[in-house]
């Protein structure tokens, strides 16, 4: 069994955490993770590729093991994150590396291929959304009115989805048998995004997240130009993002992998050796 190194680092000024394993002459994977967890939710991926990939998942600033400045002294957008987890991946020498992106890793990833699409071998999105096509209204009405007009109107809705049971919801809701998700995943969440001002830090995220948008016609033109290999490997019952985004892919990326599992957000909780399957699968063929 490889050996995981739990490693903290400064990024212009922040401490950024991160998991790595595996050789360091291998293929690179960065794996970058979404709302409201941490490089917590690769914990049980990463030996299961660490024997042939070079691993890396970090934390994102306010998120998991790394600094959670307030939002007075950081401002929170996917922008500035994008930029941490460029520096983070400077700092360690990474010139070429494929992309496991999911939930928010995804406009975080999508701004890394677009500012070094030469550095990108590979895209990996589970549950992670790059079209249009994905959103599911039920759930996103909330935050576009929210990014619209913040205020004491439109936030009880959103300030929702930072409760107990939205997260352990995240979790369970489209998992067939919910007795196969650890609570471990939720507590460990909801105890961080509990945190002193970390509702604060959510928020101004969810504010920005509309900003990504205009990001997707780039991403589509990267697609198409870049020859980059997409596996899309998604829960099928998301109801965040739901499997048209998962299928939206081929439209773009040539000879794009879609597999749509019976699972749900968070499918590594419930589907762990299916999607592990199939990523090595994918690897296997584009990177060797």
């Amino acid at each position: 069994m490889n050996s995981v190194h739990h490693r903290t680092t400064t990024v212009d000024g922040h401490e950024i955490f991160y998991r790595e394993a595996g050789p360091a002459g291998a293929p690179t994977i960065v794996l970058l993770h979404g709302y409201p967890t941490s490089s917590f939710m690769f914990r049980e991926l990463i030996p299961l590729l660490a024997g042939d990939y070079h691993v890396i998942a970090p934390d994102h600033l306010g998120f998991g093991r790394s600094a959670a400045p307030g939002v007075a002294e950081f401002d929170y957008t996917f922008d500035a994150l994008a930029e941490l987890t460029d520096g983070l991946l400077d700092q360690l020498g990474l010139s070429r590396y494929a992309l496991y992106v999911q939930d928010y890793g995804a406009p975080i990833g999508w701004r890394l291929a677009l500012k070094h699409p030469e550095r990108i071998s590979a895209v990996v999105t589970q549950n992670g959304n790059g079209y249009e096509d994905g959103f599911v209204e039920s759930f996103w009405t909330d935050v576009w009115a929210y990014a619209a007009n913040p205020g004491p109107e439109t936030e009880p809705a959103v300030r929702a989805a930072l409760s107990h049971d939205a997260i352990r919801w995240q979790y369970v809701h489209g998992v067939p048998d919910p007795s196969v998700v650890s609570p471990d995943t939720w507590e460990h969440d909801f105890a961080l995004v509990s945190r002193e001002g970390n509702d604060e830090v959510q928020l101004a995220l969810f504010r920005d997240y509309p900003n990504n948008r205009p990001l997707y016609p780039l991403l589509h033109e990267f697609l198409r130009t870049n020859d980059v290999p997409v596996l899309a490997v998604w829960g099928r019952n998301d109801e965040i993002f739901g499997p048209d985004g998962a299928r939206a892919f081929a439209r773009d990326a040539e000879d794009a992998e879609v597999h749509l599992i019976d699972g749900g957000h968070f499918l590594l909780e419930s589907h762990l050796y299916v999607v592990a399957g199939y990523l090595r699968g994918f690897l296997g063929r584009v990177l060797g």
